[in-house]
């Protein structure tokens, strides 16, 4: 038996979101302050610039996190890396470093509670069954989900993609049922999603944060021919044809990451990747 107090009957904080056993909390206003930035704290949360974290219900099931995303447990909550031996490792360690992810993720089960550590980030409950084909998404978005989620790597259909596409060569792909959490630099109410059939969309930069396993990925000229496409003055552009859905974001989310330092603390996919085979490689001397 275990209570709690001054966290979800706290006025400050806000449920903004719920999926299943998943809760999105928000604080109004970030109260841990100095005079010093007392002010830039007062016009950021002015500007939907606030303090975010999930909190996940456990009830005798399984959520799989990025690593080092785990705040604070209460209850009959434990937790297992999921790796099942040294090449199982390596295998994790090489899909981390190709997407961008954590390399191991670690596996909350039990009963009891799970809140994941604060982000300025937005997050984003979505339904995997809703994705027809699964949903790929763009990299280091992924934060948490049901563990009854397929967790995938998928590579672009062909090299351009990665060299003029922004999109990176792979990336992770979620299918199945449960509620996934995701980071994203902008909320869903910014969100443009649109949805195809046997359709083509062409996007000018990297744009799109997650589309429909379904969908063709690749770069094109955005004219028949170079002379045309750099007369335009759009040269090469994203392209997704088939059938399925595209989220779009207004603004780019690399850029931003560049220009405002909006990023989300490093949750230390990197060095857990660099670890792994590093150990790896110790042991096979």
């Amino acid at each position: 038996m275990f209570k709690f107090k001054n966290f979800l009957n706290n006025e400050n904080i806000k449920i903004i979101d719920k999926k299943e056993g998943m809760r999105v909390l928000e604080y109004q206003n970030d109260l841990s302050v100095t005079p010093m930035s007392a002010t830039t704290s007062y016009f950021a949360s002015k500007m939907n610039v606030r303090k975010r974290q999930v909190l996940i219900e456990l009830n005798n099931n399984e959520y799989t996190i990025s690593a080092g995303a785990m705040q604070w447990t209460v209850g009959n909550v434990e937790m297992e890396t999921g790796v099942k031996g040294a090449g199982d490792l390596l295998g994790k360690a090489l899909k981390g470093a190709v997407t961008k992810e954590s390399a191991v993720k670690p596996i909350y089960k039990g009963k009891g509670i799970l809140v994941l550590e604060p982000t300025y980030r937005h997050i984003l409950l979505e339904d995997l069954s809703n994705w027809e084909g699964g949903m790929v998404l763009d990299d280091g978005m992924f934060l948490a989900c049901e563990s009854s989620v397929d967790q995938s790597v998928v590579a672009r259909s062909n090299i351009s993609s990665a060299v003029f596409g922004g999109e990176g060569l792979f990336n992770l792909k979620l299918e199945g049922t449960g509620i996934a959490a995701l980071e994203s630099f902008v909320p869903r109410d910014e969100l443009v999603e649109i949805s195809l059939e046997n359709d083509v969309l062409k996007v000018d930069g990297n744009f799109a944060v997650a589309w429909s396993g379904t969908l063709n990925f690749t770069v094109e000229k955005s004219s028949k021919t170079l002379i045309g496409s750099g007369l335009s003055g759009e040269g090469l552009v994203n392209v997704y044809r088939g059938t399925g859905k595209v989220l779009l974001a207004p603004v780019n989310g690399q850029a931003m990451d560049q220009t405002h330092g909006s990023k989300a603390p490093d949750n230390g996919g990197g060095a857990v990747a660099n670890a792994a085979l590093n150990g790896i490689m110790g042991m096979l001397k």
